[in-house]
């Protein structure tokens, strides 16, 4: 680990919906830094993303990974503090670094979501707007749109939107479409992707789920048996909140307090969005191609099925709903347990500590968790998962393991500065 940024114990509030994130509790006024337009611009990709239609979280971390790494070497070809991504731009260090985050989000963007240029137009000329005319200007605008082009030609064929098929298995242990929607995956490629950080995801394999007459496999099933199910009495009030609180986690909203409540400057800001967007990526690249591997069927099916699981210490209950619908695609590993896992390594990288306090308001749920520390958070997502009822607890432990081993390697051969 090295040190990051200045470290802070104040405790951050986060709005999911915000744009503008809080600066730390009790901070005097005179420290409380403007939003900069690497923030702003993490902001609008959220926001562009919602827009694009139905929501679909592996997806939606791939697009974000490859907006930041473009705005990673934007500013940090005008800093020259760190090793770039792709590209060191042909940057002069006074080259506008606002000009140049919000020119190569912008390109990154349109790229991405062609449909929302006219929005997404009038916000750049907005940031445009906002530095005054020049060489400094024109320098950020050449930035950004070099870097941009980098990373667009690196992503080309780089198996997004490719051939995919989805397995419906009929056996016990395999997957097949769970009630109530019966859906499949609609980005079953997502495991096939060219990583950003690491050399091979396949390296990553996991385990896999436990064998189904293990006794391993009957404890992770009489568990969420009876914490996930909707109606349970062993899930408490509070559980019952953070599962579905960490259903729509505000990640992106949490990051961008981070950034503003420890006063990061632009530099500091894009490495933190790229190093927690890549590594994050990557742990979902890692985990369905995982999931697409062992093809492993969801809690939902195992208990009504689990007559026929060959298992005499598994009871079936046909009559069984978890607590939160299940998502259309392979159980193991778990992909929220793989991104959380990725995302809190990762932040205690850039911190040089685990011991940060944050807190994250979830426009969904209406409800705000709050934690002492990053692991403390990759804790909570592992038994969330169980009592939503919709991961076996061994699919989320294996997950964080998928999350860990990426974080690790991004931090070590990535994002290094210059010496």
């Amino acid at each position: 680990m090295r040190l990051r940024a200045r470290r802070t114990g104040a405790v951050l509030t986060v709005l999911a919906a915000a744009t503008a994130a809080l600066a730390p509790v009790g901070a005097p006024a005179a420290v409380l830094s403007a939003v900069n337009a690497v923030v702003v611009w993490n902001q609008h990709t959220e926001d562009t993303i919602r827009n694009a239609g139905p929501f679909v979280p592996h997806v939606a971390l791939i697009n974000r990974a490859m907006v930041h790494g473009a705005v990673y070497d934007a500013v940090n070809g005008v800093t020259r503090t760190h090793r770039p991504y792709l590209v060191q731009v042909e940057a002069q260090p006074g080259d506008s670094v606002d000009a140049a985050a919000a020119t190569a989000a912008f390109r990154m963007l349109t790229h991405l979501f062609p449909a929302q240029s006219a929005a997404l137009q009038t916000k750049y000329d907005t940031a445009l707007a906002a530095v005054p005319d020049g060489p400094a200007k024109l320098g950020g605008i050449t930035d950004g749109e070099q870097a941009a082009t980098a990373m667009i030609a690196a992503r080309t064929g780089d198996g997004r939107g490719g051939p995919a098929d989805v397995v419906i298995g009929t056996e016990p242990g395999q997957w097949r479409p769970t009630p109530p929607a019966f859906a499949v995956d609609p980005a079953p490629w997502a495991g096939n992707v060219k990583p950003f950080l690491v050399p091979d995801v396949a390296a990553l394999r996991s385990d896999g789920p436990n064998a189904l007459t293990s006794s391993d496999y009957t404890e992770d099933f009489n568990e969420v048996k009876s914490v996930g199910l909707r109606t349970s009495t062993t899930r408490t009030a509070d559980q019952t909140d953070a599962a579905r609180w960490w259903a729509a986690v505000p990640q992106e909203a949490m990051l961008r307090a981070l950034a503003t409540g420890h006063n990061l400057s632009a530099a500091d800001s894009a490495r933190l969005f790229a190093q927690v967007g890549m590594s994050t990526a990557d742990a979902v690249i890692a985990c369905h191609n995982d999931k697409a591997h062992w093809k492993s069927w969801r809690p939902v099916t195992a208990i009504h099925e689990a007559a026929n699981d060959g298992n005499p210490a598994t009871e079936p209950d046909p009559s069984w709903v978890p607590l939160l619908d299940t998502p259309p695609w392979y159980e193991h590993s778990s992909g929220h347990s793989c991104n959380i896992s990725a995302w809190s390594y990762a932040l205690t990288d850039f911190f040089d500590t685990d011991q940060v306090a944050f807190s994250g308001f979830n426009a969904v749920t209406g409800t705000t968790r709050s934690f002492t520390s990053f692991s403390q958070a990759r804790k909570e997502i592992i038994d969330a998962r169980v009592w939503a009822g919709i991961h076996f607890r061994t699919a989320d432990h294996h997950g964080a393991v998928i999350g860990k081993k990426v974080a690790f390697y991004g931090a070590k051969h990535y994002f290094q500065p210059v010496s």
